[in-house]
């Protein structure tokens, strides 16, 4: 039987302030199950798969996609081969929830700046608006991490696809969207070394966050 372990953290500042307060996070050392879910769809249904196996290969992956990042380098999942990635979705003139979600993706660069195997991927819902310069000004502004965390803008039909239609980042079931409705979410997606998505995470949320550390910590077990 998984036994649920106690998991101690410190605040993370979910302030709307210019420059968030890059606190850290501490975490346990082992996850709340032996080995996480995979997912394939918008509900989020945990599929119990073992790693390494057939039925993983065939499972749902992210695809490839073409993007450009706040220094105005093309980005493909080949700059994210043998990775595991942290994901969102924000724009940059958001007055609401982005700067939180920086916050928080902030606290998480933090923690997993020294770890080669971590990366992260923040798409830009505004793609005309958020150009490379404006993308550039907000990575200096709250202090990212080049080549560590990508800020990226590029086609929006490809970006609202991506989160829509593969990584299902938006909770509302069953209701149709298309290009023309807006793509704004607080979620944060957890992809592993093979394109797959491993788990959801309100990027608001401290207890959240501090789930999702661990989290990382597990796959990175997975090897």
């Amino acid at each position: 039987m998984i036994k649920y372990i106690a998991v101690l953290f410190l605040v993370l500042s979910v302030s709307c302030k210019e420059n968030p307060k890059k606190e850290d996070v501490v975490v346990v050392e082992n996850s709340r199950v032996e080995s996480l879910p995979f997912y394939k769809e918008a509900s989020f249904t945990p599929h119990w798969i073992t790693p390494n196996t057939p039925e993983e290969k065939a499972f749902h992956k992210i695809p490839d996609f073409r993007l450009v990042n706040q220094l105005g380098d093309t980005l493909t999942q080949q700059n994210f081969n043998n990775k595991i990635y942290i994901t969102d979705f924000f724009f940059t003139s958001c007055p609401g929830i982005c700067p939180q979600m920086t916050n928080s993706m902030l606290a998480l660069q933090e923690k997993f700046k020294n770890d080669p195997n971590i990366l992260f991927l923040s798409h830009s819902v505004t793609p005309t608006i958020d150009t490379v310069e404006e993308l550039a000004k907000y990575a200096k502004r709250f202090g990212v991490i080049s080549n560590k965390w990508h800020l990226v803008t590029g086609d929006k039909t490809e970006i609202y696809n991506l989160g829509r239609n593969e990584y299902f980042v938006e909770n509302d079931l069953g209701i149709p969207k298309d290009i023309n409705d807006f793509l704004h979410s607080e979620n944060f997606l957890l992809i592993d070394k093979n394109k797959h998505i491993r788990g959801i995470y309100n990027g608001l949320n401290r207890a959240s966050m501090a789930q999702l550390v661990v989290d990382v910590q597990a796959l990175e077990k997975e090897g």
